[in-house]
């Protein structure tokens, strides 16, 4: 274990039937207390929600909380570093931003205002590809893809673990999708409504995010056209840390069809790609990304995945998850990453308690 203390991961069921007893004991709330102090003195979900503390120092921000002096030399080499990243790159990086962004928004609306066929199909994906790969540039993205021949194909769902915004643009580097989001005002707003009338993405008005029937449906809709591109999906519905993947929400698993696993896994050597939205707005987090020395990662195609004959989609979203978290080298965590901005939901509670509740009864039975 990397964390402070020493966890023991043995689940309730095993550690309470160490005790050999048939009825309720209060000796039996040692362990409960126990696992309530180790959330106290370190919690591994929040943890997931701040930047992964490195081991070493990477000339940026702080991200080794044992480091506390740095050398006159050191604070050399890390002044010139400012001067390369704020004075020479930003500004490359920002023209390069500026390029991509307005080229997509006038390429995908010129796009839009031919009629539907192949031709306006092809168009819209080498606009798409061409601006995504202006973006990357302009994060000095380096990006490693493995096992190209489990790209998704049309007509199914791709879904990775979710760090940051620019996920979408280091999965567009390589290939179309059709997003998947809330509409945005703004910027966010224009960009939103230039693409989709070039390409068929799905963006929900507030009203209609809440209703997940509805939502559902229009995903299957674009599912059963296999002349469409393959739909991207986050699943956990947040960003998180790198470092683990969290709770997939079963709506994408609902659909139907084919489902193609993606695993993303940046390097913060070079610099933090984590979207700390609780800390940081949108423009803060760019400034701080396009200002690290470079944005790098890996992305593992695996191998599609379909549902298993009585499977619910609970039980498909975890093996998928799992398979994502082993493949990016990643801790699979069972919380929601809702707990970002909110509290642990009561049935959540009840649930450890019918469980409790379940295994006294299974012993007094066997008493």
């Amino acid at each position: 274990s990397q964390g402070i203390i020493e966890r023991d991961e043995t689940p309730m069921e095993k550690e309470i039937a160490r005790l050999h007893r048939v009825d309720f004991e209060f000796s039996d709330i040692f362990y409960f207390c126990r696992k309530g102090f180790e959330a106290i003195v370190e919690d591994e979900v929040t943890q997931r929600f701040s930047s992964e503390e490195l081991v070493s120092w990477n000339l940026l921000t702080r991200t080794n909380v044992n480091f506390h002096y740095i050398s006159l030399r050191l604070t050399v080499v890390w002044v010139i570093g400012v001067v390369v990243r704020y004075c020479f790159l930003l500004p490359l990086r920002f023209t390069l931003a500026a390029i991509g962004i307005t080229s997509m928004i006038v390429g995908t609306t010129m796009v839009g205002q031919l009629p539907n066929s192949s031709v306006k199909n092809y168009l819209s994906e080498v606009v798409h590809l061409t601006c995504s790969r202006i973006l990357v540039r302009a994060l000095s993205g380096t990006i490693h893809y493995h096992n190209k021949e489990n790209k998704p194909q049309k007509g199914g769902i791709c879904v990775a673990n979710h760090t940051s915004p620019i996920d979408a643009i280091i999965l567009t580097n390589d290939g179309c999708y059709a997003m998947v989001g809330q509409v945005h005002g703004g910027l966010m707003g224009v960009i939103q409504r230039a693409t989709v009338k070039a390409c068929p993405h799905v963006w929900f008005e507030r009203s209609e995010v809440k209703d997940r029937h509805l939502v559902t449906k229009r995903l299957r809709e674009h599912v059963a056209d296999k002349s469409k591109l393959p739909i991207l999906i986050f699943p956990e519905g947040t960003c998180i840390n790198n470092t683990s993947v969290m709770m997939f929400k079963k709506g994408s698993f609902e659909i139907g069809g084919t489902i193609y696993p993606v695993a993303i896994k940046y390097d913060p050597q070079f610099g933090d790609a984590f979207w700390n939205s609780s800390k940081y707005n949108i423009v803060s987090y760019l400034l701080r990304i396009m200002t690290s020395w470079a944005i790098v990662c890996n992305v593992w195609y695996m191998p599609p995945m379909v549902r298993k004959e009585g499977e619910d989609a609970v039980q498909f979203a975890n093996r998928v998850r799992s398979a994502i978290a082993h493949q990016g080298g990643l801790t699979e965590l069972p919380w929601d990453g809702g707990l970002k901005r909110a509290k642990v939901k009561d049935t959540f509670k009840e649930e450890q308690q019918k469980n409790y509740s379940k295994m006294l009864v299974r012993k007094g039975s066997i008493g």
